[in-house]
This record gives C-alpha cells, sequence and structure tokens, in this order.
C-alpha cells in the first residue's frame, strides 16, 4: 500500500518532506510520478486532475489538503472511498480574527483615511453605527467566527442548512429562514462550504435582500459569488461595499474589474492558511487507522459535500 500526493499548483517539498519524517516506512509519491497505481489506496488532494481517479483500482481514501472538500471530485470515486477533510484550529482562529479585522477596517473608516492620507485630506467622521453580523455557514470556522464577533459586542445572526443551537447567535435555517436572516444586516460573511447548492448564492437576487448600507465579505469560495452581479450592485448602490479574499480564477487577472473598484477591497487567498505541519499530522493519523482497521477522523458525508 502506498500513498500518493496530489496537491495541485504549489511547491510540495516540505509537505513530502515532513510525511516522509512521521511516515518512514509508507512509500510516499508525488503525482505524476508513481510507479504502481495499483498499490495506491491513500491519497492527499487537491484540484487533482479528473482522469486521475478511474487509474486508482485500489483506492479506499481521500484526504482534502484543506478544510473543505471543493478542490476534491467526489462525483467521481466510487461510493466506497472514504473522504476526510483538515481540521486545524489555529485556522479557524485566524479566519476569526480575519474577518474581525475587516469588519473593523470598515466600520472604522480605515480604508477612506488611508486614502485621505495619499490626498493630505484631514477630515474625521464618526464610525459607521451598524453592528448586526450576519454570518453564512455555521460549520467549525462559522461558530468560531460567530463566537469573537460575539465577545466583540457585535449582534451576530447565522444561517446555515441544517438547524443549530448557538449561544447569543440567533440562527436561521431554510429559504424562508434565508430571507429574514438578510433582511437587518450590516454586514454579511460568507463562509459556506461550495456545493451545487451555495455555487453562485451571492447573486443579485440576494443582494436586493440586504439594506443598501451592508458590506460583503466573502472568504469561503470565489465559486459562492457572480463576479457581474456583485459589481452590479456596487455600482447601484445595492451594496456599500465588499472585502473578497476567494475569486473564481485563482491569482485574480490583472484585468479584474475588482483590482480597481473603489468599493472592494483585494486580499491573496489568506484570510486562514493551512499549517503544513497539521496537514501531515492529521494525515498520519489517517493513515494509520486506514492500515488497522480504524475509524478515520473528520470524514465528511460524500451525498452533502461537507
Amino acid at each position: 500500500m502506498s500513498l500518493l500526493v496530489c496537491v495541485m499548483q504549489r511547491n510540495n517539498e516540505k509537505l513530502l518532506s515532513r510525511l516522509k519524517s512521521l511516515l518512514p516506512s509508507v512509500e510516499i509519491y508525488e503525482w505524476p510520478n508513481c510507479p504502481d497505481l495499483g498499490q495506491v489506496e491513500f491519497v492527499l488532494a487537491w484540484n487533482a486532475p479528473d482522469e486521475l481517479w478511474a487509474q486508482l483500482p485500489n483506492l479506499k481514501v481521500v484526504q482534502s489538503f484543506g478544510a473543505g472538500v471543493d478542490g476534491i471530485a467526489i462525483n467521481l470515486l466510487a461510493k466506497q472511498v472514504v473522504v476526510t477533510r483538515i481540521v486545524d484550529n489555529q485556522l479557524a482562529d485566524d479566519m476569526a480574527q480575519f474577518v474581525l479585522a475587516h469588519i473593523l477596517t470598515h466600520k472604522l473608516r480605515i480604508k477612506q483615511y488611508l486614502a485621505q492620507q495619499q490626498q493630505n485630506i484631514w477630515k474625521p467622521k464618526r464610525a459607521h453605527i451598524g453592528n448586526h453580523v450576519g454570518v453564512m455557514g455555521l460549520g467549525e470556522l462559522g461558530k468560531t467566527v460567530a463566537n469573537k464577533l460575539v465577545i466583540n459586542d457585535f449582534l451576530v445572526s447565522g444561517w446555515s442548512a441544517s438547524p443549530k443551537q448557538l449561544k447569543n447567535i440567533t440562527t436561521y435555517t431554510g429559504q424562508d429562514g434565508l430571507n429574514l436572516f438578510l433582511a437587518d444586516l450590516d454586514y454579511l460573511v460568507c463562509l459556506l462550504p461550495l456545493t451545487k447548492h451555495t455555487e453562485g448564492i451571492l447573486n443579485k437576487s440576494l443582494f436586493a435582500q440586504l439594506p443598501s448600507h451592508c458590506v460583503l465579505i466573502n472568504v469561503a469560495r470565489g465559486q459562492h459569488v457572480n463576479d457581474e452581479d456583485l459589481l452590479w450592485a456596487l455600482d447601484n448602490d445595492e451594496l456599500a461595499g465588499a472585502s473578497l479574499d476567494v475569486f473564481t480564477q485563482e491569482p485574480l487577472d490583472n484585468s479584474h474589474p475588482f483590482w480597481h473598484h473603489p468599493q472592494v477591497s483585494i486580499t491573496p487567498h489568506c484570510a486562514a492558511l493551512t499549517s503544513v505541519s497539521v496537514v501531515c499530522e492529521q494525515i498520519a493519523i489517517n493513515y494509520s487507522a486506514l492500515l488497522n482497521n480504524e475509524s478515520l477522523k473528520n470524514v465528511i458525508d460524500t451525498s452533502k459535500g461537507y
């Protein structure tokens, strides 16, 4: 049995070195340099080429490189294949701090003052009074973000596909719940998993239900946003601004209008970066569990996609 790493568009030298130190007796290969794909039972993957999966007749486990599994072509896997993901507590804390920072940046007019500095303008204004934040997606990341905002005296609401009960947070579910959730927000944070039901959910119809002073913060996946609809909403005063950390195409194309839009703030998918050490430790644990016929950690429901 061997382990195959197929994490695309990144340098995996540190990842492979760490894995080999944790699993010294295991044959570890990096795609496409694997002498016998028939021996591969465990794959660490992100955005692997579709043709890979049909070449793995004995595949048992696919471990996602990230907290989400949208980089795994679940529809191309055999039904018996188990899919797991990374759970990194520090990643959740980093995400919560990032979201809080972007909300405060808008609330305290920091971007405006930075622009004024470039023009030698001295013009103080009171902070925006809006204090109601809505978090879409109440998984591990969403719950941590919501709790961080509560601690910092924000009024927080949450929306998720399945009902959740969270202390000091008003929660909603379903389409009727979504309409109620959106109606009175000052900030909308997207932390949804990317599924066929959530792709493109941040669109003109949804923006029309938000107050015109609301600011969008997307730290989930770029595919959640309809770019043209977002630009329309910003240009037609349906939204006051957008902070975007994720994009459909990454890196963002140099010609994309987001780069120079006055109401858009861009960061390079850096809100919460996965720790290689944490990834490798969890892979080693799950690989050993597979060898010993034990339960794997952080298994996802492939029918739901999270």
